[in-house]
């Protein structure tokens, strides 16, 4: 029965320490989240007011651009740009974002990727990790992004893609990543990256757009820099959804903890009142041998 009891006590103190972790890392996460909220909630109005000036600039143009960023060519060779955490416990956040991954692989590129024309860029240890597991053709440079987040790496990425499609090394690009919503809720979000959409709006063909200077020097100059900010909004995106993640996720396990402790003590308390109760039993039984 002492050994029993020692278990248990065992168990109890393991336990507390499990959850006196669990309750640091969730204040570090929001600590974390809210310098990720801001700074997400200040990027996507002006990358939004960017991506409308890129549908308008694109709608008004006739033919292909002169980098041929728009160029539409038969898909044979894809790269997916996968944007992941490099640390875990964080509930299914990596999972979710590599299973989407797999899955749109399995349904619309699965032809590409029988022949091995399917890539991974992955951004964040976890995706790197995985995809490398699984035997994925990898372009590894820039999974270290988020080891010392800044927007001169992401550009270095961006421009990266940017020259690869410019040199027909891919033709198409897909961008995946959680889109953070609040610090429960992070949206899956798959984007084509390249090449560049032409978007037909109401708006775009009732204005008659005035270039100053010429169209051709805004779309060198725009479209880059452009392209540039979409790649680091989705980072940032990733960046808050994850720490989001991650307090929700040590939020539950301190509760599952405390559930736990709960349930530890009473089953202490009964096998401790058991000993006590065999204790006394046997000191009476002695008693009343020793008296007959």
């Amino acid at each position: 029965m002492s050994g029993q009891l020692k278990e248990v006590r065992l168990r109890i103190k393991s336990v507390g320490t499990t959850q006196q972790i669990t309750k640091a890392m969730k204040m570090v996460s929001a600590a974390k989240l809210r310098r990720a909220q801001d700074a997400i909630l200040q990027m996507r109005p002006y990358t939004e007011k960017l991506q409308e000036m890129l549908s308008n600039i694109i709608g008004s143009v006739e033919g292909n651009l002169a980098d041929g960023l728009n160029i539409q060519r038969p898909i044979e060779k894809v790269l997916f740009v996968v944007i992941t955490s490099d640390r875990g416990l964080c509930g299914a956040f990596n999972s979710n974002v590599i299973k989407l991954t797999k899955s749109i692989i399995q349904e619309k590129y699965q032809a590409q990727h029988a022949k091995g024309n399917v890539s991974i860029m992955p951004i964040g240890k976890k995706g790197f990790e995985n995809f490398e597991r699984n035997g994925y053709p990898l372009i590894d440079q820039f999974w270290g992004i988020f080891s010392d987040l800044s927007f001169d790496k992401v550009r270095g990425a961006a421009e990266y893609i940017r020259n690869a499609f410019t040199n027909k090394e891919f033709d198409r690009i897909e961008l995946i990543y959680n889109q953070f919503k609040n610090a429960a809720t992070q949206q899956l979000v798959c984007e084509q990256y390249l090449p560049i959409q032409k978007t037909e709006t109401k708006q775009s063909s009732n204005i008659d757009f005035i270039f100053e200077p010429s169209k051709e020097i805004l779309i060198t100059e725009l479209i880059p820099k452009i392209l540039n900010t979409q790649l680091y909004k989705g980072v940032l995106d990733s960046n808050a959804s994850e720490h989001g993640a991650r307090m929700t996720a040590m939020d539950k396990a301190t509760e599952n903890a405390e559930e736990m402790l709960r349930s530890l003590r009473i089953s202490y308390n009964r096998a401790r009142q058991a000993a006590i109760t065999t204790e006394l039993t046997e000191i009476v039984s002695g008693a009343a041998a020793l008296n007959g």
